[in-house]
């Protein structure tokens, strides 16, 4: 016995569904499957074709009707009967890790260009820092000459505002004797 599963949604490529519809065919003990991903008027779909008994068919079906990967996105379902071959689950696995391979060959790649990229950046960010660094050095030397200088002027006119202050004072006990205040 054999059949065609359709199953069509927003969501259905990229999230493992082919491999979600094998693993349950190889628990189910079907040894003929295939599933492979099409694009029908903007939709994704992925379509899967397995050949068992009886029993593992109908199973099969009901895990597919009732059940998608995490991520996936599902809006319709659909099983007919089918008369084509079937692909042997081993080859059709062999077919499927060599693709998912291909897959992470290609990411592994883009990473590479990326992190060249990203080490560019860090080199000229590298050199600001430095750059930023001597700046800061600068800035700090500024900042201690400042400090010094505002100090030394400090002593020079404390003296002085000791002097006058108490020059005030004196000025401010005689004023109030005069006027006849404690």
């Amino acid at each position: 016995m054999k059949l065609k599963a359709t199953i069509t949604g927003p969501k259905i490529h990229e999230v493992g569904y082919r491999t979600f519809l094998m693993g349950a065919a190889l628990d189910l003990g079907i040894e003929r499957f295939t599933a492979f991903n099409r694009r029908e008027n903007g939709k994704q779909i992925v379509v899967a074709t397995v050949e068992g008994n009886e029993e593992q068919i109908a199973a099969f079906k009901e895990f597919a009707q009732k059940e998608k990967p995490e991520l996936a996105e599902v809006s319709d379902r659909a099983f007919v009967d089918f008369n084509g071959n079937v692909m042997k689950i081993e080859a059709y696995s062999l077919l499927n890790t060599n693709e998912q391979l291909n897959k992470g060959i290609n990411a592994i790649l883009r990473m590479d260009i990326k992190m060249g990229s990203m080490d560019a950046k860090m080199g000229s960010m590298d050199a600001k820092m430095g750059s930023m660094d001597a700046k800061m050095g600068r800035l700090i030397e500024t900042q201690s000459r400042a400090v010094e200088e505002i100090r030394g002027i400090r002593e020079d006119i404390q003296p002085g505002y000791a002097t006058n202050f108490r020059q005030m004072q004196s000025d401010i006990r005689a004023i109030k004797e005069r006027l006849g205040m404690p």
